[in-house]
């Protein structure tokens, strides 16, 4: 049991961080550059954004409760440290993502042919960063906690 545990909370780290990863330096750039039409890769974007959300909701609640079942030195650390990342993702999912939605429907759904100085893009601008942001605090949190990881003596 106690093997089978550990395979499970490393497994939900490598999913969780391989997927922000791979989305963030290869799918999304990838993505831009290939696709003509900005619009239908921002849309694919949303899409496979919010598989990787739902997939790091389900890797830390797994990993959570994997932390009650192996004995681990830093559990109440890594159970912050991975609440925090949940939260992250949770607030990009629920929080960010229906507000962009917002404006974009709101704009007439092409955030590209607005100026930039126009409110709407500006404001979608800002939560776009702020979702960057986010993205990238859930990952270098998630390293944190491969670091602890990897100094916990327990087996």
């Amino acid at each position: 049991m106690h093997s089978m545990a550990r395979f499970l909370l490393i497994l939900c780290l490598v999913v969780w961080l391989g997927g922000i990863i791979f989305f963030s330096f290869v799918v999304a750039p990838v993505l831009f550059a290939m696709l003509p039409n900005p619009e239908v890769a921002g849309a694919l974007a949303r899409v496979m954004l919010v598989r990787l959300h739902f997939i790091g909701i389900t890797c830390g609640a797994l990993f959570f409760l994997e932390t009650f079942i192996i004995n681990l030195r830093n559990a109440k650390a890594l159970r912050l440290l991975v609440g925090l990342m949940v939260l992250l993702t949770a607030l990009s999912q629920f929080g960010v993502m229906p507000q962009m939605e917002r404006i974009r429907d709101a704009v007439g759904g092409s955030i590209q042919a607005l100026s930039p100085k126009d409110a709407g893009r500006a404001a979608f601008d800002r939560l776009h960063k702020f979702s960057v942001v986010l993205e990238g605090a859930t990952l270098l949190v998630g390293m944190v906690v491969v670091g602890l990881m990897s100094r916990d003596p327990s087996d």
